[in-house]
């Protein structure tokens, strides 16, 4: 692992304190590897000393060629350290470069200047800049499409950048620093610009609590989070949260037995299940019971478990033995009875799994895993009682054969997005708000919005009046 600092790339030697793995085996690769303490503080030197640099959409368009080039290279080092089936990060890997590309066209539709007219026909001018130096976290399920959203948004505000990665997959993300800053170097940007460091929750701990970064984006679990919340809070900084859910899909009465299996058995295991918008809760109705849960299962065995790197695996294994374990545990912690399908793969694949007759109010935390709890419902009103009763509020969906009723049903979710018959990782639309509720973060990403929340309104004008009060 290497660090990029003050446009200067080293070999990390800093022991993190856990071994990797290669999830399609389970076994070790070696330790992981940090910053030094040096090297961090000369980081946050080197962002401080820029502040701020507006980088013209050019220079961005020309970071999403550098990084497109690279895509196939990052997809692969993705599959190897997540176990993710290439299958699904290949499709992921289109949000590398065309975050840069995104970024650029909202710098060229203005989104860093307006104005807006007075009665009197006098204009006043509302300029987006740059908080200052910025920090990214990533976590480490699909680590380096998250960076990439994260740093073309900050560096098209204007915001020096920092990007840590997750300590247990930090080999993708490095690719794509080195791609960003490839493209930069080229167009002689500063080097304080954008670098990337590594480590645990020392090192994040580090960037976040320092008073010189002033805008912090963070992707991961709740705890982590709740520590991220409070270090800016100490200095007022604004930060952006997304912390994960447990996320319901509801099936309505006429939904079809197809289209409720295949959302199920999809929610359940995209990413292998490690995602935050993951199936939590199956809620279904209480005549149709066992013929959903036997569905979702039958399709499920259908999948094909196997090496990641295949093209004609499904399913992979979970990232570290110790996440496989902590699973399993909260699996069995829950009650009730498990279903496990009929899928079995090498190294840390762990089959997913349908949990019936569990306690609801066991079932309301987030696993993060290819486990979801069944719970049957007697009318809708209790179905979406049940889906809201969980202090996350990421995601939702529902499945029926009326769409209007399922949409309906979708309104009255306490969820940030509600999807009906579908259960794509992708949002709903590309410049429609990602925002959580809860327990599943604070300030909305989006396209427009994540590059919004690195920036500040500054608004100018001339007022031509003075206050009734004082004397002329």
């Amino acid at each position: 692992m290497r660090d990029l600092v003050a446009g200067a790339w080293a070999e990390c030697v800093t022991p993190v304190g856990i071994e990797l793995e290669n999830p399609a085996t389970g076994l070790g690769i070696g330790p992981a590897l940090g910053s030094s303490p040096a090297r961090v503080s000369a980081a946050l030197d080197a962002a401080a000393a820029l502040d701020a640099w507006l980088v013209p959409p050019e220079i961005l368009e020309a970071v999403a060629a550098s990084v497109a080039a690279a895509t196939e290279e990052i997809v692969a080092l993705e599959t190897a350290a997540t176990g993710v089936p290439i299958r699904q990060t290949r499709p992921l890997g289109m949000i590398l470069s065309g975050a840069f590309a995104l970024a650029a066209g909202q710098i060229r539709g203005g989104i860093r200047r307006q104005t807006v007219t007075r009665d009197d026909g006098r204009e006043v001018l509302v300029e987006r800049l740059p908080w200052g130096p910025a920090a990214c976290l990533v976590p480490w399920n699909a680590p380096a499409p998250m960076a990439a959203h994260k740093v073309a948004n900050a560096l098209a505000a204007g915001c020096p950048t920092i990007l840590k990665p997750s300590e247990y997959a930090p080999f993708g993300t490095e690719r794509l620093a080195a791609a960003v800053h490839r493209a930069l170097r080229e167009a002689d940007a500063p080097p304080g610009l954008f670098q990337l460091v590594h480590g645990g929750a020392e090192v994040g701990q580090r960037l976040v609590g320092d008073p010189r970064v002033r805008a912090v984006s963070f992707t991961g679990g709740l705890a982590g989070g709740r520590s991220v919340a409070a270090a800016c809070a100490h200095d007022l900084k604004p930060v952006q949260l997304e912390l994960g859910g447990n996320n319901p899909l509801i099936v309505m009465p006429d939904a079809p037995l197809e289209t409720a299996a295949r959302a199920a058995a999809d929610l359940l295991t995209t990413l292998n299940g490690q995602w935050c918008r993951a199936l939590g809760r199956l809620l279904v109705p209480a005549g149709r019971h066992d013929e959903i849960v036997a569905a979702v299962l039958e399709r499920l065995s259908a999948l094909r478990g196997g090496d990641p790197a295949s093209e004609d695996t499904d399913f992979g294994p979970l990232i570290h033995s110790t996440h496989r374990a902590a699973v399993v545990a909260a699996r069995d912690a829950l009650g009730g009875t498990v279903h496990e399908a009929a899928v079995s793969g090498p190294g840390n694949t762990l089959a997913p799994a349908l949990v019936t007759g569990a306690d609801p109010a066991r079932t309301t935390h987030e696993i993060f895993g290819p486990v979801a709890a069944v719970h049957p419902y007697t009318d809708l009103d209790e179905a979406v009682e049940l889906a809201n009763a969980t202090r996350y509020g990421l995601e939702g969906y529902v499945v029926g054969a009326d769409e209007e009723k399922a949409l309906a049903v979708a309104r009255g979710l306490r969820a940030g997005e509600v999807k009906v018959n579908g259960s794509s990782i992708m949002s709903l639309h590309l410049f429609t708000p990602r925002p959580a509720w809860g327990l599943s973060g604070f300030s909305e990403e989006g396209t427009a919005e994540t590059l919004r929340f690195f920036t500040n309104a500054r608004v100018t004008g001339v007022e031509g009046g003075f206050a009734l009060h004082g004397r002329p």
